[in-house]
């Protein structure tokens, strides 16, 4: 059986995508979940958050093994044949996939293997390059036993992300209060139900494959307003004014139905509203830890200790509703 893959998804960048990303790892990790975070965006932001510079350095310049993503897939450019991640262990169940700038350089394959694999004959190494995001995690995460993979992508809609959502089972939507936010979702529905479709088709196209491919369901688990443009320059009537429009431009463009949801506060499809926790932010990336786990001695005192709570109360309401969405058993959370 494989491991469900949750993709945190937008095409516009700037909603906080990296940052749901590495804290949803930590407060599943909290609440007793062993978790696969994968960065597959080729800026690399989500691994910049879990390591330093200097262990940076490390993984991009190890010349043996495959100490990233790229590296695990980029015998595939050549003659060779997936390798297996060496996992990055962040805490005792919180592991991680580094990304790598490299990354970039597979979009030209992958553009180019997506026609092809609708040949009919010789079609391995054609299905090996555009589910390679999906072998390279899965076979990891069953080797820890994981619950869950987390993946964070660029905000594009590009071959790279193409194979990233076909090795998706959901897709969570982070989204700022804004035009451009929404312009994004307006692209991003129609982007999805494309792929979905033409992946079907590939899937049909190859009757008996000779491995086990992702059934790039890419179900929709809803959207997450994070505050992130709200700034005093911005006068609260605007943020209410693009806010309010979210979820008849999600329920239209995403789900294909008609809401009367009028704020996200109705909608059952809005995951949640987070906060900016602006002040904690800088903490969090000295400490190089998530925002919830804050103490005294990282700075994290008199209003800023209130906010910590705060926050690892939305994140863990965010982490369960997400949960119970994709109906994993909870029997995880014996811990």
């Amino acid at each position: 059986m494989s491991i469900p893959v949750l993709t945190f998804f937008n095409n516009k960048g700037g909603v906080g995508k990296t940052s749901l990303v590495y804290h949803l790892s930590w407060m599943f990790a909290e609440l007793g979940y062993k978790v696969v975070a994968v960065d597959l965006d080729a800026q690399a932001n989500l691994t910049s958050a879990f390591f330093d510079e200097d262990e940076l350095e490390r993984l991009w310049e190890q010349s043996v093994g495959a100490s990233t993503i790229y590296k695990a897939i980029a015998p595939l450019t050549k003659v060779g044949d997936l390798q297996d991640i060496e996992l990055q262990r962040a805490a005792d169940n919180v592991y991680f996939i580094p990304g790598d700038v490299e990354l970039a350089a597979f979009e030209d394959t992958l553009s180019e293997v997506w026609p092809r694999s609708m040949d009919d004959k010789n079609l391995y190494r054609f299905f090996r390059i555009l589910t390679a995001f999906w072998q390279v995690p899965q076979n990891a995460a069953q080797q820890i036993h994981a619950d869950i993979i987390l993946v964070d992508v660029g905000p594009n809609l590009g071959a790279i992300n193409r194979s990233a959502l076909i090795a998706s089972d959901y897709v969570a939507i982070p989204l700022g209060a804004d035009l451009f936010s929404l312009q994004g979702l307006k692209n991003l529905g129609p982007a999805l139900r494309s792929w979905r479709s033409l992946w079907e088709k590939r899937l049909d196209n190859w009757k008996q494959p000779d491995f086990k491919l992702p059934q790039g369901r890419m179900t929709p688990l809803g959207y997450i307003v994070q505050q992130h443009s709200v700034r005093l320059s911005r006068p609260v009537k605007a943020y209410d004014k693009w806010v309010n429009r979210i979820p008849g431009v999600y329920h239209e463009y995403v789900l294909q139905d008609s809401s009367a949801a009028q704020t996200p506060a109705d909608d059952i499809e809005c995951l949640a509203t987070l906060k900016h926790y602006r002040s904690l932010i800088p903490m969090g990336q000295e400490a190089r830890k998530p925002i919830f786990t804050l103490t005294p001695a990282d700075g994290a005192i008199g209003s800023h200790a209130q906010a910590v709570a705060e926050a690892y109360t939305d994140f863990a309401a965010l982490a369960k509703k997400l949960l119970d969405k994709m109906k994993i058993e909870t029997v995880s959370l014996i811990a």
